[in-house]
């Protein structure tokens, strides 16, 4: 089953951005989320092991990122995954007004 990683980078400061708490949400048939897991970044920003030992199977699912700055309290980002033996790692680059995500390795 996959498992989901996230890294959060204060491009702004040029460091790791620690203490950031990200959930992780599947979606169910009747179009409600469901909490898979949680995490806190550690002060490298990385969060491991959101899917849990079990993973998850191929479906849509939402990162969200607490990040409770000035202007984004929240950023949400949906993916979907359709191979069940992946590994994913979703990054956060993120400055006071502007942020980006991309598909890590």
């Amino acid at each position: 089953m996959t498992q989901v990683s996230t890294h959060v980078l204060d491009t702004a400061g040029g460091q790791p951005a620690a203490g950031v708490p990200v959930s992780l949400q599947g979606g169910a048939e009747d179009g409600s989320w469901t909490e898979i897991g949680t995490a806190i970044t550690d002060e490298d920003g990385r969060a491991d092991g959101l899917a849990g030992e079990s993973g998850v199977g191929p479906g849509v699912y939402l990162l969200i990122f607490d990040t409770d700055s000035a202007f984004f309290e929240q950023v949400v980002v949906t993916f979907t995954v359709t191979d069940a033996d992946e590994r994913l790692h979703i990054p956060l680059l993120l400055s006071p007004y502007g942020y980006t995500v991309y598909r890590g390795s």
